[in-house]
């Protein structure tokens, strides 16, 4: 059996920071693989001089996104991610946006990365500008990865995932968290209903009180100004905005949060 996730971390809540990459091949503000890679890389940089505890990548700038990558888009990622894993000190995840798990793990695996996320896994979601309902199938990811000979990798998977709409009326967090976790997540991630809105801290309790042998991760909104009150009800993080400027990692901003990280716990 494999080790719970948080095995990866040294701390015992880890605070992982996001390495959002530039546009893609076949997206609009592509700008060439080299330039795209030491962005990466300077992104990378920043964190880890920062004191984070890991990295998550994403293909967060392409416009418009599509639900599955395209080839273009599954090569460069898989160069980023080698490229980063050999130059991090710190465990490296990856997600390739709409909506593609098993991309996802095919550059986990060939990049050397040790997880991914996935926004959908087990709650039925739709996004209306992206036709619908979107499709989930939790045990045919499991079955890729198993096929990939990769259940070394842990599989992050959001519930009730921030910009789409339940459909599934009246679910509650501690419904999609129990699902989650019988359907094979190795963590779970509670968000706000946006980019860089917190998730509900009774939600976060919900969600902690549900699960039973996997880790509760926030997924948005974390920031200086409160992380005091959401990391007690909490595993770990992914953050992103709050320690951007002009686009940017800040590494006075991932510093100052990983200092007053570090006095709380």
């Amino acid at each position: 059996m494999k080790n719970n996730f948080l095995s990866l971390f040294k701390s015992q809540k880890p605070i992982i920071g996001m390495v959002h990459l530039l546009a893609m091949p076949n997206s609009n503000g592509y700008v060439g693989f080299e330039a795209t890679l030491q962005h990466a890389l300077n992104e990378l940089d920043s964190l880890e001089k920062g004191g984070i505890d890991g990295v998550l990548i994403e293909n967060d700038n392409d416009s418009p996104y599509t639900l599955l990558a395209d080839p273009a888009t599954v090569a460069v990622m898989t160069a980023i991610t080698a490229k980063i894993v050999e130059k991090s000190s710190v465990p490296v995840g990856v997600e390739v946006l709409l909506n593609d798990p098993k991309a996802s793990l095919s550059i986990a695996v060939a990049g050397g990365a040790q997880f991914i996320r996935t926004d959908y896994f087990v709650d039925r979601m739709s996004r209306p500008e992206y036709g619908g309902e979107i499709s989930i199938n939790p045990q045919e990811i499991l079955d890729f990865r198993s096929k990939l000979k990769a259940e070394d990798i842990f599989i992050l998977a959001d519930v009730q995932v921030k910009h789409a709409q339940l459909l599934e009326v009246g679910k509650t967090i501690s419904s999609s968290v129990k699902q989650a976790e019988q359907a094979g997540a190795d963590g779970v991630i509670v968000s706000g209903n946006f980019t860089g809105e917190q998730p509900v801290v009774d939600d976060l309790k919900e969600a902690m009180e549900a699960v039973e042998n996997i880790p509760v991760l926030i997924g948005s909104g974390f920031s200086l100004q409160n992380s005091t009150q959401l990391l007690p009800h909490t595993n770990g993080v992914i953050v992103g905005s709050s320690i951007k400027e002009n686009g940017k990692v800040s590494l006075q901003k991932t510093s100052e949060l990983m200092s007053e990280v570090r006095s709380f716990l």
